[in-house]
């Protein structure tokens, strides 16, 4: 039986290795050939829409001030542009700091949120600014985000030359990288398990994940699905997922791109991270249970991609890692033997080649001090990842059983600028 187990383990864990991989040559391949339409579709960029940049906000005076500073920057016609501060019960000078840019540039807005919308979360507050607002193309930023200046003019590009597409996905970087080990780790994972391998799955199947900032969205499609889902901790994914369902579809454009701040300790990743994997376990409970309704066969491929991530893969890393421990103390007959270390090599050796050819596309990326750096995350950051499912998987279980209302949790900032 143990040995049935092991098997079954590495089964799951090679299949999501290697399916890695495919994809990193996919989002490779993404990479250089994305930018050949730009010419042609410049010729299309005449009868612009009019846009509005939602910017959820509770207590961000950290970092508000700096976004705005990159919004007021931006390249596209301001008499078309509005960007619009969601200022969500905030305690802080999160608001006074807005008005004061809206005071200043006529295209700057604040929006204060109103019962029922007041404090609830970022769903909350993106509802309450579609009430309010007109604008033919809604783009979402975070309040720590400083997009470049061409960011909403190529997402507002993806959208002019694909008709069919609902949303349009660009890129986010880590602004912050450099500051602790532990954002290191987390932009070398963002640049590997997010926009590479985003890129990947647009490349080879078509199919992109809205995330949390950094993406335009017809304001038709959004009416059309009634807003966004207030109990998704994981808005984005729960909104890709309707969104497909209604026949549209999210193509993945990285020449939009955003520079994001990341947590710099521990304590605010794992709360950050937890209401991620806790929002996909959400989205893959809630829609794996209406399977058999749903009409789109991409949408079936993401949500069993997200039940192998969030379940099946952590679970085949959980069971193999219990059983050769168990056997250090207690003989389970494993007659794998020194293969088990040879697959255990392999998949170490398979992890730093997808994540350098990852960091192969950013030009200050391939470097020796990274590499180093690869090596110690496979030992630490990725084993964290383990734990942190285990933990949202049981908050969530309990969320469901005992009925309870879902918590939103606002990542912390940090002002680097007094660093």
């Amino acid at each position: 039986m143990a040995n049935i187990l092991f098997y079954t383990a590495l089964i799951l864990i090679w299949s999501m290795l290697l399916y890695h991989m495919f994809l990193m040559q996919g989002g490779y391949r993404h990479f250089a050939t994305f930018e050949k339409v730009i010419p042609k579709w410049e010729k299309n960029m005449v009868d612009l829409p009019k846009v509005n940049v939602f910017i959820p906000a509770h207590n961000e005076e950290v970092v508000i001030r700096q976004t705005l500073e990159a919004m007021k920057r931006l390249y596209y016609p301001k008499e078309l542009l509005e960007i619009v501060v969601i200022n969500d019960n905030s305690s802080d000078c999160t608001g006074e700091i807005a008005a004061e840019y809206a005071a200043k540039y006529p295209f700057i807005r604040v929006i204060d949120t109103e019962p029922p919308n007041k404090g609830k979360g970022k769903s909350s507050a993106l509802n309450e600014a579609l009430r309010q607002t007109d604008g033919e193309v809604i783009v979402v930023y975070d309040a720590d985000n400083t997009p470049e200046k061409m960011s909403v003019w190529y997402l507002v590009m993806g959208l002019l030359n694909d008709e069919q597409a609902a949303a349009i996905v660009g890129k986010f970087r880590v602004v912050n990288a450099k500051e602790t080990w532990l954002t290191r780790f987390i932009n070398i994972e963002t640049i590997t398990f997010q926009w590479m391998a985003q890129a990947g799955r647009w490349y080879w199947f078509g199919v992109t994940t809205i995330p949390g900032t950094n993406f335009a969205i017809r304001r038709s499609v959004v009416e059309e699905l009634g807003g966004w889902d207030v109990k998704a901790l994981a808005e984005d994914t729960e909104l890709t997922i309707r969104v497909y369902e209604k026949g549209y579809h999210i193509r993945f454009f990285p020449k939009a791109i955003t520079w994001e701040q990341e947590p710099e300790t521990l304590n605010v990743w794992w709360k950050q991270r937890t209401r991620w994997a806790r929002g996909n376990q959400y989205v893959v409970l809630k829609f794996l249970s209406q399977i058999k309704t749903l009409k789109r066969k991409s949408i079936i491929f993401d949500l069993f991609y997200f039940f192998f991530t969030y379940f099946l893969f952590f679970f085949g890393v959980i069971l193999s890692n219990s059983l050769f421990i168990i056997n250090l103390f207690y003989d389970l007959n494993l007659s794998i033997g020194n293969v088990a270390l040879v697959l255990w090599g392999l998949a170490f050796l398979l992890f730093i080649a997808e994540v350098m050819i990852a960091l192969s596309i950013e030009t200050t990326e391939m470097n020796t001090s990274n590499f180093f750096h690869v090596i110690a995350m496979y030992f630490t950051y990725s084993q964290m990842w383990i734990i942190l499912v285990i933990y949202s998987l049981y908050l969530e279980m309990k969320r469901v059983l005992f009925k309870q209302e879902v918590t939103w949790y606002k990542t912390e900032r940090f002002d680097n600028k007094k660093k």
